[in-house]
């Protein structure tokens, strides 16, 4: 597994033995990060259920400002870090070992506001549904902020339509991506005077 373009173009990604991770396929990332090009750079990312890294790795390579990595397993977190200090890159990132299913204290703690969250829970676990309402719970997302969404095809993607609303999905053999957009409500324009 290696970083697909950008400034880390080429450097080979540590990944765990077995099968407990399920790092995402190079031609996911890349079909994600087509979609997501336009705001990437100089983006605050979140990459949740990190496994080894790869997405929010990527996104630093791409010229994104700063990563927050979430991930529950303390050797996978570990691996993380082993592979942000490939890149050069441990300055620009934050690892924590924490599970989002349980609570979303660790996004409210990292004090940022998220323009671009990837989250890849097990699939079938159980564990999109409450990481999803932890997210918003955290009320981290940037206005506008785009949340991209791995999962199983039979696994539903919960999401409050008064703040995520999908926008795009797409089907890759047994992984299907769904891009979510972080709804801003309308403010009331105060009355224009007489």
């Amino acid at each position: 597994m290696q970083v697909i373009a950008g400034q880390f173009k080429g450097r080979k990604l540590f990944a765990p033995p077995g099968r407990s991770t399920r790092p995402t396929s190079g031609k996911v990332r890349e079909a994600v990060f087509n979609i997501c090009a336009d705001i990437v750079r100089g983006a605050m990312v979140a990459d949740l259920f990190a496994g080894t890294g790869a997405m929010g790795i990527e996104a630093l390579s791409r010229g994104a400002g700063y990563t927050v990595f979430v991930e529950a397993d303390r050797g996978a977190a570990e691996l993380i870090k082993k592979n942000l200090a490939v890149c050069r890159a441990l300055d620009r990132a934050s690892v924590f070992c924490h599970d989002l299913r349980h609570a979303s204290r660790v996004l409210e703690n990292a004090g940022a506001a998220f323009d671009l969250v990837f989250m890849d829970p097990p699939y079938n676990a159980g564990a999109l549904g409450p990481a999803l309402q932890n997210l918003i719970k955290s009320g981290t997302l940037a206005p506008e902020a785009v949340v991209v969404v791995e999962h199983s095809p039979s696994e539903p993607v919960y999401r409050d339509p008064a703040v995520l609303e999908e926008f795009d999905r797409r089907r890759y053999g047994k992984t299907v991506v769904s891009f979510l957009s972080h709804v801003v409500a309308n403010r009331k324009k105060p009355a224009e005077p007489i």
